[in-house]
């Protein structure tokens, strides 16, 4: 069962590669991913399992597990991934080469849910390159100069990141009492004590490696390159739940491996707070000036996802428990806005901010869920964003150097101030633009506006009764600690 939902897309991604015919296709793409999210469903309701697959040598094995935090995450990608392939089907109609993005985007699926469900370092690590190599084709798509140039960029961050992670783990692995991911930590903690400065250093260069994937500086820089040239239901994946990937890496580094007792109160601790606090501002200053809306949307995207590093970074039950939620609410906005900026360049052929005045009344189902999830991203109540930033901010206050807590608070307040910046103008201009302005009716189809519409509804919903996703992440605090 825990082969399923990992083979069934990675092997069924190979006949939508093989069929030409287009409605065939499409109905193969969507039924192997509900299929393969049914399959992750089932898991995710039966007791946790385990299973090694090979020995490679010695100590390094490949297995994998269904723990709680890796259901969380399959749960999380299934709710993206079918959506945004329901939205992909029109989409691809009008941009073309269907066969090859559904087939790189099924696969995709299965390494992503090999990612959740690994074991320990070595299988994380090659399900994490696998989806590196089959989501690189996804920002090739378009085929053009400025396509191949991002993609080879995105390539050299997330390659270099990992290889950066992989070098620390061949010095942290001596220091494990058990390589596969334990809650709490699977440190040798007397044997650690005595090397704590190396291993301090490897903790900062494994986590920079893995944020990489997540956009955290000083490796951010392949996201804002990316999510122009690539199609937009690949823009929606890569920043709703491939950077979640680097999210999910380090969760397992920081708590599974490393353990928050060792790493509390470290020089690299407060380093990497820092860092991603420096990530926060200036992803949100950078969307502030930028005009192009898809790369507005991606430095939106490096700027929020380091709200969950934050989080994470704070080591404690609170800042995990904002993290998890910042992660979820932030994959179904962002998905949204992505998806909304795609229905306006098939509509209009519009890509910059300056050419929507009057887009929310020529698009109005469209631009109504790009202003609700541009209010959660923002963090606005009753918006499911400002649950996560609440939580994220109380964490912050009681975080033990009060010095650097208020000035995580501070830098959220900022943020969410420049976020409204850069995202209000454009819903206010969209559907009041003023007298001069003449618009035309052009509204895209159901099958794209449905998928905006069901997530949208989500970041409300969740907004409104974040009780039981609450409750769900309660249930995770005391296994990853």
């Amino acid at each position: 069962m825990l082969l399923l939902p990992i083979l069934l897309p990675i092997f069924g991604g190979v006949f939508v590669f093989r069929e030409r015919e287009e409605k065939t296709r499409n109905r193969l793409t969507l039924g192997l991913t509900v299929m393969t999210a049914v399959a992750a469903g089932i898991l995710c309701a039966l007791p946790e399992q385990s299973l090694r697959l090979m020995t490679i040598e010695g100590s390094l094995y490949l297995a994998l597990q269904s723990d709680s935090l890796g259901k969380f995450f399959m749960v999380l990608i299934s709710g993206i991934w079918l959506p945004v392939a329901v939205f992909a089907e029109p989409y691809l109609r009008h941009g073309g080469k269907g066969q090859q993005f559904q087939g790189f985007y099924t696969m995709t699926m299965g390494m992503l849910m090999g990612l959740a469900l690994a074991d320990n370092f070595v299988t994380l690590y090659m399900f994490f390159e696998l989806m590196t190599l089959l989501t690189a084709p996804l920002v090739l798509h378009g085929g053009t100069p400025a396509a191949r140039r991002a993609g080879l960029k995105y390539l050299g961050y997330s390659v270099f990141g990992a290889g950066m992670a992989l070098a620390g783990y061949f010095f942290l692995s001596h220091f494990l009492t058990d390589q596969s991911f334990t809650g709490g930590g699977a440190l040798n903690l007397p044997l650690a004590a005595a090397h704590r400065p190396l291993l301090l250093i490897v903790f900062l260069v494994m986590t920079i490696g893995f944020g990489a994937k997540a956009g955290m500086m000083p490796m951010q820089a392949w996201l804002p390159t990316a999510h122009p040239v690539a199609p937009a239901p690949a823009s929606a994946v890569l920043s709703g739940v491939i950077t979640k990937g680097g999210v999910l890496a380090i969760i397992r580094v920081t708590y599974y491996l490393f353990g928050a007792e060792f790493l509390r109160g470290s020089w690299a601790q407060y380093a990497l707070i820092a860092l991603a606090l420096c990530t926060v501002f200036t992803g949100s200053m950078l969307a502030l000036k930028e005009k192009s809306l898809k790369k507005r949307l991606a430095y939106s995207t490096v700027s929020q996802v380091s709200y969950v590093l934050f989080g994470l970074l704070l080591l404690s039950p609170g800042g995990v428990r904002g993290a998890l939620l910042q992660m979820t609410f932030h994959a179904l906005a962002k998905d949204t806005l992505f998806l909304a900026a795609g229905a306006i360049i098939v509509a209009t052929n519009f890509t910059h901010v300056d050419q929507l005045a009057g887009i929310g009344k020529r698009m109005p189902r469209t631009m109504v869920c790009f202003s609700g999830a541009a209010l959660s991203i923002i963090g606005i109540p009753p918006m499911s964003g400002f649950i996560s930033k609440w939580y994220l901010a109380s964490a912050a206050l009681n975080f033990e150097v009060r010095a650097l807590g208020y000035l995580g608070v501070a830098m959220l307040i900022l943020s969410a101030l420049m976020t409204a910046g850069y995202l209000l103008p454009i819903v206010v201009r969209g559907f009041f633009p003023g007298r001069d302005v003449l618009v035309e009716r052009r509204e895209v189809g159901p099958r794209m506006t449905a998928p905006m519409l069901v997530m949208s509804i989500a970041v409300l919903v969740l907004g409104l009764f974040p009780n039981g996703l609450q409750a769900w992440i309660s249930t995770l605090l005391p296994q990853i600690f």
